[in-house]
């Protein structure tokens, strides 16, 4: 085995290889403010100003990053998260401004209501046994205008986050419908109710004031149900499966390539927060850590990942061309 290690003929033998193409950017959108506002527990990340966005499309181009999904923080909330679907709504805005400033950037949207509702759930909330809880077929209804407002916008792919029964086979209804049979949908169809959304949850402003989403995200020590899930999605017309988190849930990645379809991992904010964090103490080599979490994300058989980590990454590429 020391043949093949040695220096001048490593790359020959390299498995897995990580491009940029592979990543997907997300980016915070504030409707609320004018200039960049610092994510205090995601060092290097912000939340950017609509009007910022055909300069951060131009920015990540020339990264050779192909896409971006975007999560908006809109001005006004409530119950019915009105202002997910508005036709001038913050994530709406967005997608025009960044396709017209760069027509071939990928622009995937986050298609949920946990940004837009007054209680951070993410759809509408009612009675159900004894208690308020999650309804799940109302909240189809609003991810069908959520989702086909976003398609008007000129999104490329939407993104139902909120792991609804039937979400895929109801959006993808609605966008034929609508005559937007060319717009994929990117389901988060294996998706945890997990404690590493931390941060996201602060950069979003989209946490819970009450229960938490256990019934409607998956238990995280259930990995058949995991399949299940994307399995039925897969079924009902999804495009691209995602997993969510992705560095401790590379078995149930790996698991879903018999299925077929492209997949997606998620290397969310509490990946991202812990590996910065390590880093900013000098335990770790930032460098060294984010790649190897990259590749390793990869090798388990995600065709596209989406992490914070996108534009570093890419820069770190450059310099290694």
């Amino acid at each position: 085995m020391r043949r093949y290690r040695q220096r001048i003929v490593q790359e020959l033998f390299t498995e897995t290889c990580i491009d940029a193409g592979d990543l997907i950017v997300p980016l915070f959108v504030d409707e609320g403010i004018d200039r960049p506002l610092p994510i205090v527990s995601m060092p290097g990340q912000v939340r950017n100003p609509v009007g910022d966005l055909p300069g951060v499309a131009a920015r990540i181009a020339g990264l050779d990053l192909k896409s971006v999904i975007l999560f908006g923080i809109p001005v006004a909330k409530d119950p019915a998260a009105s202002s997910a679907f508005a036709p001038d709504g913050v994530i709406q805005r967005s997608v025009m401004a960044m396709k017209e400033a760069v027509p071939d950037l990928v622009v995937c949207t986050d298609v949920c209501a946990c940004e837009y509702t007054d209680h951070g759930h993410c759809g509408i909330i009612g009675k159900k046994h004894g208690g308020k809880d999650l309804l799940n077929d109302p909240s189809l209804e609003l991810m069908n205008r959520i989702a086909v407002s976003h398609a008007e916008a000129g999104a490329d792919i939407v993104a139902p986050s909120c792991m609804l029964d039937g979400m895929v086979a109801s959006i993808r209804a609605a966008l034929d419908a609508r005559g937007f049979e060319d717009v994929l949908i990117m389901s988060y169809s294996s998706k945890f109710a997990s404690g590493f959304y931390g941060p996201f949850r602060e950069a979003a402003d989209s946490g819970f004031s009450f229960g938490d989403r256990s019934t409607y995200q998956l238990n995280p020590s259930n990995a058949r149900e995991a399949i299940l899930e994307s399995t039925l999605d897969a079924g009902e017309g999804a495009d691209i499966l995602m997993v969510k988190p992705a560095g401790y849930y590379l078995d149930v990645l790996a698991s879903l390539r018999d299925l077929g379809l492209p997949l997606a991992a998620f290397q969310v904010s509490g990946e991202y927060a812990m590996i910065k964090a390590a880093a900013g103490h000098g335990w770790i080599d930032e460098r060294a850590a984010v790649m190897e979490s990259l590749t390793c994300i990869k090798r388990a058989g995600a065709d596209l990942i989406v992490t914070y980590f996108a534009e570093e990454a890419a820069r770190w590429m450059h310099e290694e061309q």
